[in-house]
């Protein structure tokens, strides 16, 4: 027995039975060889791990533009604490954790510079349907590897595009990422903007402090321990009525005191038309982009394409690029 037989046993006899067999993967679109040592969600995740799109967002924005700081959470920290959360909730309800890690490391491989900013100038600039869950279903499909994707199983790629909205994965696994990316950022961003000044622990409502906890590990402690508790030898994944009343009552605060009015996002507006500029440039210049890019362009379009482009950068080089093309050097001999 090899040793991908002996974790594909193991899941068999160990597993609830709600959780999903990687034996019963619906598989790749395209052909390949199975391996001996890993099953495939475990190569789904190394795959994802070992992507360029996976690197570029240790410099990509969570809420705080191109931080300087050493603490403050990048799109690759969110990530790797989604990751973290999404394994604690599956491995407590017997579900599987190799299918809930990749989908989670993959979430957000298509997020844009500027975080949402970004996001919601390719929705004005390209199409109204832009969405970073789609984008991030994309890059594994088509714009990884050299325009090969990463042929990620079915499964894997059904968690990442419905992590967030109101569309559901079609696994249990695929459903944790989704309650895990919630808990995650509610509760990191809040530690974010307190360590930025802009929001003090006492100004949450006390009414979901006394709920959730006071302190960071005491509100995810919370809503972990509720969607276990509630989730448990179910055919479902959900939080008790009060955690999640409480919960998303945070969310909302969290969009009045940080995401929307805050001083964090005074520079959203030129976050917004950086990107504009750039991707009217380039649509003017489309040979100007990376032959990469360039390429798809008869297949795709043009726009399509300088979308792909702008939404692969990192903030740092998406303000770069900007400088570049539109800042004049200081002469010197």
């Amino acid at each position: 027995m090899t040793l991908s037989e002996m974790f594909l046993e193991r899941e068999r006899t160990t597993l609830s039975p709600y959780a999903f067999l990687t034996a019963d993967t619906r598989g790749r679109e395209h052909p390949y060889t199975p391996s001996e040592m890993r099953t495939e969600f475990q190569r789904d995740r190394d795959r994802i791990i070992h992507s360029q799109s996976f690197r570029r967002l240790m410099n990509k924005t969570q809420v705080f533009l191109a931080p300087t700081g050493d603490h403050y959470r990048t799109r690759l920290t969110h990530t790797l604490e989604v990751t973290q959360i999404a394994r604690i909730i599956a491995r407590a309800l017997r579900l599987n954790e190799d299918l809930t890690e990749a989908a989670a490391m993959g979430h957000d491989l298509g997020h844009t510079p500027f975080g949402h900013s970004g996001e919601d100038a390719m929705k004005e600039l390209y199409s109204k349907d832009f969405t970073h869950y789609r984008q991030s279903l994309r890059v594994v499909d088509k714009l990884e590897n050299n325009g090969k994707g990463l042929n990620l199983t079915w499964e894997v790629r059904d968690g990442i595009v419905n992590h967030t909205g109101k569309c559901m994965a079609s696994t249990l696994e695929g459903v944790i990422v989704k309650f895990a990316d919630r808990i995650a950022y509610i509760n990191h961003d809040i530690d974010d903007a307190c360590r930025a000044g802009i929001l003090s622990k006492e100004e949450i409502p006390r009414d979901l402090r006394m709920i959730l906890g006071e302190t960071h590990s005491e509100r995810i402690n919370t809503m972990v321990s509720s969607v276990i508790r509630s989730s448990t030898d179910q055919p479902s994944i959900s939080m008790e009525p009060e955690i999640q009343d409480a919960t998303n009552r945070l969310r909302e605060f969290m969009f009045d005191a940080v995401y929307t009015n805050s001083v964090a996002k005074a520079q959203d507006g030129r976050a917004k038309e950086l990107l504009a500029q750039l991707f009217h440039h380039f649509v003017k210049y489309p040979e100007e982009m990376p032959e990469f890019y360039r390429s798809n362009i008869e297949a795709d379009g043009v726009e399509r394409c300088v979308c792909d482009f702008i939404s692969g950068m990192t903030d740092r080089y998406a303000i770069d690029t900007y400088k570049e093309l539109f800042i004049p050097r200081v002469w010197s001999n």
